[in-house]
């Protein structure tokens, strides 16, 4: 009788145990913006010839991933307008100017995505909302991760490029129509690190 007493304890703790793994493997995944390995361009057509792109070289941010739930997921990342980069000197000024990011009024650029949907194990799509030059307008970032973010071990560095394109019409930037494209390629690249 006594030695039942252990296998009783053991079937006892065995469901509860399983209830405890499944209950942690759901939850949440959290992460920083690893700034050192991340970088966010802006590409537009120039005089309908070629294009330029700008460059906003530091950010900060964090994301948080939720394995069974990724409609959950959640990415905020803000971009500091006012260390934006341009391929010359006449761009940066007026990129940095009043009829475009006017980062003396607005120093970031702002992405807030709260609903992650996975069309494979890496790629997917985030709905959120793009602030720029204190314009909210919704955006959809197509998202590819090096690794499936649903299954990523924890502990574990995850990055991800992530792209869509706007219409800076709609941020109040209408200056320059004649020589300055209106659609603008967005690229995202970051690394996360696990909190």
């Amino acid at each position: 009788m006594p030695a039942a007493k252990p296998l009783l304890n053991r079937l006892f703790l065995l469901p509860l145990l399983a209830l405890f793994a499944l209950g942690n493997s759901s939850a949440p995944l959290t992460y920083t913006l690893d700034a050192s390995a991340s970088s966010v361009s802006a590409k537009v057509p120039f005089f309908g010839l070629s294009s330029k792109t700008a460059e906003f070289p530091k950010m900060s941010g964090k994301v948080t991933i939720v394995p069974r739930q990724p409609e959950r997921a959640v990415i905020d990342v803000t971009f500091d307008a006012t260390a934006l980069q341009a391929p010359d000197s006449v761009t940066l000024e007026r990129l940095r100017g009043e009829k475009f990011f006017w980062v003396e009024k607005y120093p970031s650029v702002r992405f807030v995505g709260k609903s992650l949907t996975m069309k494979s194990a890496t790629k997917g799509t985030v709905s959120g909302q793009l602030t720029a030059r204190g314009v909210t307008q919704p955006q959809v970032l197509e998202v590819t991760f090096d690794t499936d973010p649903l299954k990523a071990p924890r502990g574990k560095a995850v990055s991800f490029t992530g792209t869509t394109k706007i219409d800076r019409r709609k941020y109040g930037m209408k200056s320059y129509q004649l020589i300055v494209g209106n659609k603008v390629d967005i690229k995202l690249r970051a690394r996360m690190l696990p909190r």
